[in-house]
């Protein structure tokens, strides 16, 4: 074996290694929540919905969510100019201008403001509740969804709560690219930072805003906020330009820590679901849109996470077939990513078929990575009749 291979076999076992640590840690960090009955002194929540164009789910959706066992909560749906008939079929279930369920019409959208992010801007001007919880029309939830996470929130002090949903797949582009969000967000992601620097004021208060600030994570499909922290940390307004707006929100959070502001993320697998795209043609536009925008511009960074997942999460496959004593260490290596796969999708109930397609899901997501640069370099990405360039403003810390 030349000294090339040895070396891309040292630092391929070496990053699979601590992917594999960074994810036994994170699995402990983010706890799997069991459904709990109510409180019966429950906060006021506010259930807000921004949908344009979702006929397709938008009944499940609010049906779960009119279903839920907890005490004290409205639900709002903003129909952001549907044409499919959204804002008629919430009509039929009862929601109205007025009342605990009702329904509201969303504003032209004002420039610098990507589309999602003006929806729920005016859900949260609009809401009464001492928490806003933020929900996507794909979500369906259990009917002790909102109790079980109101008594975590409040249990943690979290001052923005995050739930992963069950992700549906289907069709089998849905099945090879959507369970890669477990790797990157749970292998890869060092979760065990901002849990011990919420856990040591000390500590926090020895990491610049700026680093604790790219620790932050959340999912857009349950985001519930302690009203004040929401708008003591800008609210949307603050993520105005952005396209992946839950990382941005779950940034903003995070780089307070050592202000006292906590966010929490933990595993809603038992408590909700959510179908994000029906077939390879809308994961394919969903993440062209969202993907470049994930790394705020940074081609550096752009560019490595593409390389580490050649080198590390690709490759191996490719090395099985090259002849030599280096091809045990490509076994071991593919062994290694499809038992991590394979760990991810027991715990957050994912399709086993993804995992073992993992070398195809690599190559669409790479295929979409590069696409995703390609338009937001050029004519810009598109998402439901609009189209947004992707653009960044330095954070301020």
């Amino acid at each position: 074996m030349n000294s090339g291979l040895l070396l891309f076999h040292a630092f391929t076992g070496t990053v699979l290694l601590l992917t594999g640590l960074n994810s036994l840690i994170t699995l402990l960090i983010v706890r799997r929540l069991r459904p709990l009955l109510p409180k019966k002194d429950a906060p006021m929540v506010s259930i807000l919905v921004p949908a344009r164009d979702e006929a397709r789910q938008i009944v499940s959706c609010l049906n779960s969510l009119a279903a839920q066992n907890y005490p004290r909560f409205e639900v709002i749906l903003l129909d952001d100019n549907s044409n499919d008939g959204t804002r008629a079929l919430a009509e039929e279930m009862g929601f109205a201008a007025e009342g605990n369920r009702r329904v509201i019409s969303g504003k032209q959208l004002p420039e610098g403001w990507t589309g999602k992010v003006w929806a729920c801007h005016q859900l949260a001007q609009a809401a009464a509740g001492d928490y806003l919880l933020f929900t996507d029309a794909d979500t369906v939830h259990g009917p002790a969804t909102l109790a079980t996470a109101m008594k975590e929130a409040q249990r943690t002090r979290a001052s923005l709560f995050s739930l992963w949903p069950r992700q549906i797949t289907k069709s089998l582009g849905e099945k090879a690219v959507i369970p890669l969000l477990y790797l990157a967000g749970i292998g890869l992601m060092p979760h065990f930072i901002l849990s011990a620097a919420q856990r040591f004021p000390a500590f926090a208060a020895l990491l610049p805003r700026s680093f604790l600030r790219k620790q932050g994570v959340a999912n857009g499909q349950f985001l519930l906020f302690r009203r004040a922290d929401y708008f003591a940390i800008g609210g949307h307004a603050a993520v105005r330009h952005h396209l992946v707006e839950d990382v941005a929100l779950g940034r903003q959070v995070a780089m307070r820590t050592a202000e006292g502001f906590r966010l929490i993320n933990a595993d809603g697998t038992l408590l909700l679901q959510c179908r994000m795209y029906e077939n390879f043609a809308e994961v394919w536009s969903g993440f062209t849109k969202n993907c470049r925008a994930a790394f705020e511009l940074s081609l550096g960074s752009f560019v490595g996470a593409g390389l580490l997942q050649v080198t590390v999460f690709l490759a191996p496959f490719g090395l099985l077939c090259v002849p030599g004593r280096q091809r045990w260490l490509a076994l071991a290596e593919v062994l290694g990513i499809y038992g991590l796969r394979l760990i991810y999708a027991a715990r957050y109930r994912s399709s086993i078929l993804g995992a073992l397609l993992h070398p195809l899901g690599e190559i669409m997501a790479l295929l979409i990575a590069l696409n995703s640069w390609r338009r937001s370099t050029g004519r810009g990405v598109e998402w439901k009749g609009r189209t947004y360039q992707v653009v960044h403003e330095a954070p301020a810390y």
